[in-house]
């Protein structure tokens, strides 16, 4: 914030939701007084045209009803106010005014009247020209350094250049490379029009280039006239500023040489007349406006910089010399003389407040009083200050601008799995080849102890299982009320999921006095589908490809007390053997031991023994908590599958060659698409025709191609993103299995979980393979190496798609290896020096440690 404000001199606020923008302002003698005192012309969006002389007035008495000249509302909007020569057959000042679909030139007189305020002024229309095309910005000036004239140059919405000689239109042009219209300026010196373009470049276009270039009214005929005859408008010279242009000004005065400024989003530039940089200042604001206005000193050429921070800056060439606080943020700046006040400067605000003000300071007349001599009394002062101190400190406690975090949770969310599945299947669209498709219901439950706004409730369930609405919106929930919503989950995809476990989010904001918008918060719960959801009971089967065998400590349990839902009811006996069949897998048979404490788990596919696995091992530690034993343990004495799961991981890897192959060959095809596109349109354009040689049954071939390309790619990402869950399914297994083999803890879980599901979707710039392989090559240099010359290995920090997967299956087998003779899994710094005693045959206990994590 500035240290001085600008003094104000005179202001106005006009009309009542009314829009201003750069071009509403201008200042001139626009009545033609010959007195010397300027006049400020202002136009709205709203139609409104306004012309002031101010008169100095005391802030009490505020604007005077003889200040506002003229007022008149006009049909349509106006986008740009401009004074000059624009009569022919004198050189008296007239007033421009652009619409969007005209151009009206006025004349402003004032006549005297017999009492103080009676002067009336009155405009009386010259001339106009109606626009084909959207207007957006106009300039003027001598063109072709015609004398005692001005003409206007149009810049309309689609890029071309319209030109009237007074009341007679001249031509058109359209500039190169137009996307979107930037600001415009003449040039008198050059005989020139400097404009920024699309592409963040200043280009400047002679008038003599653009009066003998091709003529067009449309794009079309431009592009025909350019084969035909004329010449091609090409730039004078281009200078790259690499941002939008806000505002182009063209200054030439007495001390200084001729000079071109662009106003761009951050940065303020002079440049020469051709086009080669004087001098940059880069704004660590964003502009609002500017206006170089005169030069002091010789050489240097002063500016005015308007910004959003309600603040105009005066630059001497890149040096700040002054900064003064202004009431509004400007939009247009002007400088103007009244009266004998000269160099006053004229802001007008997107909202209408009109300003004229000047830099300086006001003297301070304040005196302090003397002080009356007393005793100090210390312990009155004492008394006082704790007094204040405590208000502060209860001030502090109240008065947060958080929310108070207590130990109860604003917001509590809970999912409730029906136990049954739904009578009727909710279940649509799905792709499974199966007579009837189950679903079933879930309940989630707000509750709330304080008013909460802004809450919506996010639901997601695993790939290949779809929900019937996977969002809820509550605009706001009072105190202590309850928010339920069902949902059914089934199987849509014909794949078995990687997991049966959902996860629910709800956001919410949480308002306080300070903050009515509210704090942010989410709150969340994960939910477990059953199994019935995605395999049906059936009869077991005795052959199959994959076995698994899962040791426990405790006696062999009736697999029905396991999973009732797969036995039927009033089936009392023991069950010893269980029939699974996945609705989009195999079929998977689980079998109790009678006489030992193991249990089997066995498939025609090994990526679908996870599901049934993993549901064993929750199921029988909850069987024995229900009955308060909290010792039952599950193993695995091995060997770990891993031919299985390479071959897996084999499949997944040809799949993402293949995509990647399918893709490069469609890139291929579609680059010999748009060539033949290219030679088929020049034969079409050219004058003379000739033979197409084939070039229509070859665009033919190269879009069959293109088509069926492009749908095998799809077919092969769809299978790719199959082949990943199905690898996922497997790597939960692999994870599980070294876990009961080696009796990891959970933390140490977690770091295999880590290490081999980094991603939870795949992709061919970052894929599983390569992900893996970097995890598993960092454990195996830090907690798992052998010696410190293993830890001294760098790992490279760019990863790419390997050529094939026989480095990443040798690091797998090397980490269950390591794992085998007694190597942990730990995040801890010193924990690789540890292992490498631990290879060389000490016996010590590894403790991990993930506070480093």
């Amino acid at each position: 914030m500035s240290l001085f404000k600008a003094r104000d001199w005179w202001s106005a606020t006009l009309g009542e939701n009314e829009e201003f923008d750069q071009g509403c302002l201008s200042v001139a003698d626009v009545d033609n007084s010959g007195s010397g005192q300027d006049k400020i012309i202002v136009g709205s969006y709203s139609g409104f045209l306004r012309i002031f002389s101010p008169q100095p007035s005391k802030a009490e008495d505020g604007v005077q009803a003889e200040d506002l000249l003229l007022e008149v509302q006009l049909r349509d909007p106006v986008l740009q106010v401009e004074v000059g020569k624009f009569v022919s057959g004198t050189e008296l000042l007239h007033l421009a005014v652009l619409h969007p679909k005209k151009l009206c030139v006025y004349s402003v007189s004032g006549t005297l009247g017999n009492v103080e305020h009676g002067n009336q002024y009155q405009i009386k229309l010259m001339y106009e020209h109606n626009l084909q095309r959207t207007a957006c910005n106009m300039t003027h000036g001598p063109f072709g350094g015609v004398k005692g004239r001005d003409f206007i140059c149009i810049q309309s919405m689609d890029g071309m250049l319209m030109f009237f000689e007074q009341e007679s239109y001249a031509f058109g042009r359209y500039l190169p490379g137009f996307l979107l219209p930037g600001p415009l300026r003449y040039s008198p010196k050059t005989d020139s029009f400097v404009t920024v373009s699309s592409c963040r470049q200043v280009e400047s276009y002679k008038y003599q280039v653009l009066a003998v270039a091709t003529d067009a009214d449309t794009k079309k005929e431009i592009d025909q006239q350019k084969i035909i005859s004329g010449k091609k408008l090409l730039a004078d010279w281009i200078l790259n500023i690499g941002e939008q242009a806000m505002d182009i000004s063209v200054v030439s005065f007495n001390h200084t040489v001729f000079s071109i400024f662009v106003l761009g989003e951050r940065n303020f530039f002079c440049l020469k007349e051709n086009g080669q940089i004087r001098f940059m200042k880069k704004l660590e604001y964003s502009p609002s406006c500017f206006l170089p206005y005169c030069s002091v000193s010789e050489g240097t050429i002063n500016s005015l910089v308007g910004n959003h921070n309600n603040m105009l800056l005066v630059y001497q060439d890149v040096t700040l010399r002054w900064a003064a606080q202004l009431p509004h943020i400007p939009v247009a700046v002007k400088v103007a003389n009244f009266q004998d006040m000269k160099g006053i400067i004229v802001t007008l605000s997107d909202s209408g407040h009109l300003q004229c003000s000047y830099f300086g300071t006001d003297p301070s007349l304040f005196q302090a009083p003397k002080v009356e001599s007393r005793d100090i009394n210390y312990e009155e002062l004492d008394t006082e200050m704790k007094e204040l101190q405590r208000i502060i400190k209860e001030a502090s406690k109240t008065q947060d601008i958080l929310p108070k975090i207590e130990k109860a949770d604003d917001l509590t969310l809970s999912a409730i799995v029906s136990p049954a599945l739904d009578s009727v299947s909710q279940a649509v669209d799905s792709t499974v080849a199966s007579e009837s498709i189950p679903s079933v219901t879930v309940k989630f439950c707000i509750r709330t102890r304080l008013h909460v706004q802004k809450t919506v409730l996010s639901i997601s369930v695993p790939p290949f299982l779809a929900l019937t609405q996977d969002q809820f919106i509550f605009h706001s929930i009072e105190p202590g009320m309850t928010k339920s919503v069902s949902v059914s989950v089934f199987l849509k995809g014909n794949c078995p999921p990687a997991d049966l476990e959902g996860n629910a989010v709800v956001s919410y904001s949480t308002p306080t006095e300070l903050n009515p918008e509210g704090v942010p918060r989410v709150s969340q719960c994960k939910f477990r589908l059953p199994l019935r959801l995605v395999c049906l009971p059936i009869q077991p089967s005795k052959a199959a490809n994959y076995k698994l065998t899962i040791d426990t400590n405790k006696p062999p349990v009736n697999l029905g007390n396991l999973f009732p839902d797969f036995v039927e009811h009033g089936e009392n006996d023991q069950v010893s053997v269980l029939g699974f069949q996945l609705l989009a897998g195999q079929k998977v048979t689980l079998l109790a031991s009678k006489t030992s404490q193991r249990y089997r788990i066995q498939s025609e596919k090994f990526e679908d023994l996870w599901l049934i696995t993993k549901e064993f091992i929750i199921c029988f530690e909850e069987y024995f908590l229900k009955q308060g034993i909290k010792d039952c343990t599950c193993s695995f004495s091995g060997p770990i599958p891993l031919q299985e799961y390479f071959e897996l991981i084999d499949q997944h890897f040809e799949l993402r060659m293949n995509t990647e192959k399918y893709e490069n060959l469609l890139s291929e095809r579609a680059v010999q698409f748009r060539a033949i596109q290219k030679l088929l349109l020049t034969r079409f354009k050219d004058k003379t025709p000739s033979p197409l040689q084939n070039l229509d049954t070859l665009l033919d071939g190269t879009y069959r191609q293109v088509i069926g390309i492009a749908d095998a790619a799809e077919e092969l990402q769809n299978n790719l993103f199959r082949a990943f869950i199905k690898l996922k399914a497997a790597t939960q297994l692999i994870i599980v299995l070294i876990g009961l083999w080696q009796k990891l803890s959970k933390d140490q879980i977690s770091i295999l979980e880590s290490t081999f599901l980094p991603l939870e979707q795949d992709g061919q710039e970052l894929g599983w393979e390569e992900s893996v392989d970097a995890a598993l090559s960092h454990l195996l240099r830090t907690c798992l190496s052998k010696s410190s010359k293993e830890q001294a290995l760098n790992l490279t920090s760019q990863l790419s798609i390997p050529k094939d997967t026989s480095k990443l299956k040798k690091h797998i087998t090397l980490l269950c290896d390591r794992l085998a003779k007694g190597g942990r899994l730990s995040l801890s710094a010193d924990s690789g020096s540890q292992q490498s005693h631990l290879m060389a045959g000490f016996s010590m206990t590894s403790v991990i440690s993930l506070d480093n994590a």
